[in-house]
């Protein structure tokens, strides 16, 4: 389980998908270039802005990934402790919430950034993006997904909803215990 992953691991898993992304540089541009071509009559410039990849941003992602490598550890930590009356120790110690559900439109990056912080705080991953970044940001996700898979994780920690349909978020948004973050 992604939850009991030591920092090591954690780490090795981050630094891996960085290098993964790098080498696979010229995949994730001929995705972006798809969502380009498909959403440039539709979307603003700003919108538009958002969505394109090009080979610096796409090193600003891997040296995110990096980034959250060198993170201290979220899991484990005492956050207070104290002891009662009667002797006994009581401690709240930082956990994994569980799953986690990102929601997100034309910022094929968010995909990145989410799956990399929750792989740091042991959390399991949905991702729902928006059909202008869906090209884009499957092919992130999948490269991510092999570094989970080169270090032996469950694909079921990062997971992407293959649709573009619209009727997927109200499905995730009625699940039970469902959190959810826009962005």
């Amino acid at each position: 389980s992604i939850s009991v992953l030591n920092s090591k691991k954690k780490n090795d898993i981050l630094l891996h998908a960085a290098e993964n992304l790098m080498k696979n540089k010229k995949k994730i541009l001929h995705a972006n270039n798809l969502d380009i071509e498909k959403n440039k009559s539709t979307l603003n410039s700003a919108l538009l802005d958002r969505l394109i990849l090009d080979n610096k941003r796409i090193e600003g992602i891997c040296k995110g990934l990096v980034d959250i490598s060198k993170l201290d550890d979220p899991i484990g930590k005492i956050l207070s402790e104290w002891k009662r009356p009667n002797g006994l120790k009581i401690q709240r110690v930082s956990v994994p919430l569980g799953v986690i559900g990102v929601i997100y439109e034309s910022r094929p990056n968010v995909a990145a950034d989410a799956a990399a912080l929750c792989l740091k705080s042991g959390n399991t991953l949905i991702l729902r993006g928006g059909s202008e970044s869906f090209n884009s940001s499957s092919v992130i996700i999948n490269l991510i997904r092999e570094s989970l898979q080169k270090f032996n994780i469950d694909l079921g920690a990062l997971q992407n909803v293959p649709t573009t349909d619209r009727d997927a978020v109200g499905y995730l948004l009625k699940m039970d215990q469902f959190v959810d973050v826009i962005i």
